[in-house]
C-alpha cells in the first residue's frame, strides 16, 4: 500500500495528506464540488433530507470502491421523529395581516384574543398579573421552561415570540416553523408563533389591544435516518471511536456551513480510514435531524446500546471551512482530555480556540453516555446560521482542506495509540451541564427534594 504524504499545517508541522484530498490536489476542488451539491433546505424528515442522504450514500460507496473496500458499505438507519402538517397559521391586528410562522406540535386556535406583553417575562412581570384566559401573551424570546410553565399555569390562550432586529424583514428575519420541544410540552400545550420584531414593535408602540389567531395543524411523524458506514480496525478492533457530523439543515438558507461542511468534512476523513485502516474500528454517523434537537444521534445512541461500553471517543464536525474567522475545538470530558487538546495543536501547529463543555451538536448523546468528545470546527462571526445567509460565499477549500488534514491527523493518532490518550467519565459539573442541555436537572431538583 502507498504510504501517505506529509503536508504543512499551521507552523510547518506535517500531517498526513487525507487520500486524495490534499489542499494542493486537484481533487480538493472535489471536496467543495460536494459542499455545493449538498447546499439545498433538507429539513429533518422531508424529501429533501432523503436526497441529501442519497448522495451522501453515493459518495461512501464510491470512496469504499475506490479504496478497494468491497467489506465496506454504506447503511440507512431510519428513525421516526416528531412534526406536523400545518394547514392554516395566520396573525391579524388592526386590520392588518401580520407575517408569522407556527411552532410545531403546539395545537390549534381560531380566535379573537386580547394582547399582554411581557417585557422579560420575568417572576415580577407575571406577578400580579392574574388569569391570562382568552390572552395572547407577546415574549422578546422563550428559552426558559419557567416561563412557558408560568403561561400554561394561568391559561394563556396563545404566546408570540419576536425573531430578529426591529429594520428587518420577514425575509430578513428568517422565521421558519420549529417545534415546542418537548421540556416545555409536559407542562401542558399552548398554540404558539413566531412574528418579526418588527411587527411586535408596530403592536406594542400602537397599543394594540385585540389580535386575530388562527393555527390549524396534525401531528406527524416523518421517517429521517442516519447514514453509518463502519471501518473495522486491525488489532485493537473491539475499540470504537464514533465521528459524527449531521447533514440535516433548517428551512431558511442553504445549510451550506451548518452543516455541508462538517458532512463533507467527514467524507473525507472517511475517504483517507477507508484507504489507511486504523488500529482501532472507526465508526462514521452522518446524523439527520440535528435541527430537530439531536434526533439522529439520540436514535443511533438508543438503537446502539450495546456498542456504547466498548466507544472510547467521540468525533464531532459541525461547521467548518470558513474563510474568515477561527478553528475552534469543543472539548467535553475530564480535565485530561482540554490537557490533550491544547498539547496537540501545540505539537502540531494548529491555532483553535479551545473551549470547554457540552457541544449543542451530535456529541452530546455520546457524551452523556460517559463518552469523551472533542468537536473539531470553524467559527467567525462575518457570516450566520439559521439565516438566509448561510451561503457558499464565506467557505474556501483551503479553508476545508486545513481542517479536514488536522482532523485526519488527531483522528489517527487517537485511533492508532498504545492506548486512548483519555479515559471515558464525565467531571461532576459537566454531567450536571448534560442534565441541564437534556432538561433532566429540574426532575432530579424534584427527586432530591422528595428523598429530602
Amino acid at each position: 500500500m502507498k504510504k501517505p504524504e506529509r503536508h504543512n499545517i499551521g507552523n510547518g508541522a506535517p500531517v498526513l495528506c487525507v487520500a486524495g484530498m490534499c489542499k494542493e490536489d486537484r481533487n480538493m476542488k472535489k471536496l467543495m464540488d460536494l459542499v455545493q451539491e449538498l447546499s439545498f433546505v433538507r429539513v429533518g424528515g422531508s424529501e429533501e433530507e432523503k436526497r441529501a442522504a442519497e448522495l451522501i450514500m453515493e459518495e461512501i460507496n464510491q470512496a469504499a470502491g475506490d479504496a478497494g473496500r468491497e467489506d465496506i458499505r454504506g447503511e440507512y438507519e431510519a428513525f421516526r421523529i416528531p412534526d406536523a402538517k400545518v394547514e392554516k397559521c395566520s396573525v391579524t391586528a388592526a386590520g392588518r395581516e401580520i407575517p408569522c410562522v407556527p411552532f410545531l406540535r403546539s395545537g390549534s386556535i381560531d380566535r379573537e384574543c386580547e394582547l399582554v406583553y411581557l417585557d422579560d417575562a420575568s417572576e415580577i412581570d407575571f406577578a400580579g398579573i392574574g388569569s391570562l384566559e382568552g390572552k395572547a401573551v407577546l415574549l422578546n424570546g422563550l428559552g426558559d421552561e419557567d416561563v412557558y410553565k408560568r403561561l400554561v399555569e394561568r391559561n394563556a390562550a396563545a404566546f408570540l415570540v419576536m425573531q430578529g432586529k426591529y429594520y428587518f424583514s420577514a425575509q430578513e428575519a428568517s422565521m421558519y416553523p420549529r417545534r415546542l420541544r418537548e421540556h416545555f410540552s409536559r407542562n401542558g400545550i399552548i398554540p404558539g408563533f413566531v412574528i418579526t420584531a418588527a411587527d411586535a414593535l408596530w403592536l406594542v408602540d400602537e397599543e394594540v389591544e385585540k389580535i386575530r389567531l388562527t393555527l390549524e395543524q396534525e401531528d406527524t411523524e416523518p421517517e429521517s435516518r442516519n447514514i453509518t458506514a463502519v471501518i473495522e480496525g486491525e488489532d485493537l478492533k473491539e475499540e470504537s471511536i464514533v465521528l459524527t457530523a449531521h447533514y440535516d439543515s433548517v428551512p431558511v438558507g442553504t445549510g451550506a456551513w451548518d452543516n455541508a461542511t462538517g458532512a463533507v468534512a467527514l467524507m473525507a476523513i472517511f475517504r483517507h480510514f477507508a484507504a489507511h485502516p486504523a488500529r482501532r474500528t472507526l465508526r462514521f454517523i452522518w446524523c439527520g435531524s440535528e435541527e430537530l434537537g439531536l434526533l439522529g444521534s439520540r436514535a443511533y445512541v438508543e438503537q446502539h446500546s450495546e456498542l456504547l461500553e466498548k466507544v472510547v471517543f467521540c468525533f464531532n464536525f459541525d461547521m467548518c471551512g470558513t474563510i474568515l474567522g477561527a478553528n475552534k475545538i469543543v472539548v467535553t470530558g475530564e480535565k485530561e482530555l482540554q490537557t490533550f487538546a491544547e498539547q496537540y495543536c501545540k505539537l502540531t501547529g494548529y491555532s483553535a480556540k479551545i473551549g470547554v463543555g457540552v457541544h449543542s451538536s451530535d456529541s452530546a448523546p455520546f457524551c452523556d453516555n460517559e463518552i469523551p468528545a472533542l468537536g473539531l470546527s470553524r467559527e467567525t462571526a462575518t457570516a450566520s446560521i439559521h439565516t438566509i445567509h448561510d451561503l457558499l460565499p464565506t467557505l474556501s477549500e483551503k479553508a476545508m482542506g486545513r481542517n479536514v488534514e488536522f482532523a485526519v491527523r488527531i483522528i489517527g493518532d487517537v485511533a492508532n495509540a498504545a492506548v486512548v490518550p483519555v479515559k471515558k467519565g464525565m467531571p461532576e459539573d459537566t454531567r450536571k451541564e448534560l442534565d441541564k442541555y437534556f432538561h433532566r436537572d429540574k426532575d432530579k431538583d424534584k427527586e432530591k427534594e422528595k428523598a429530602e
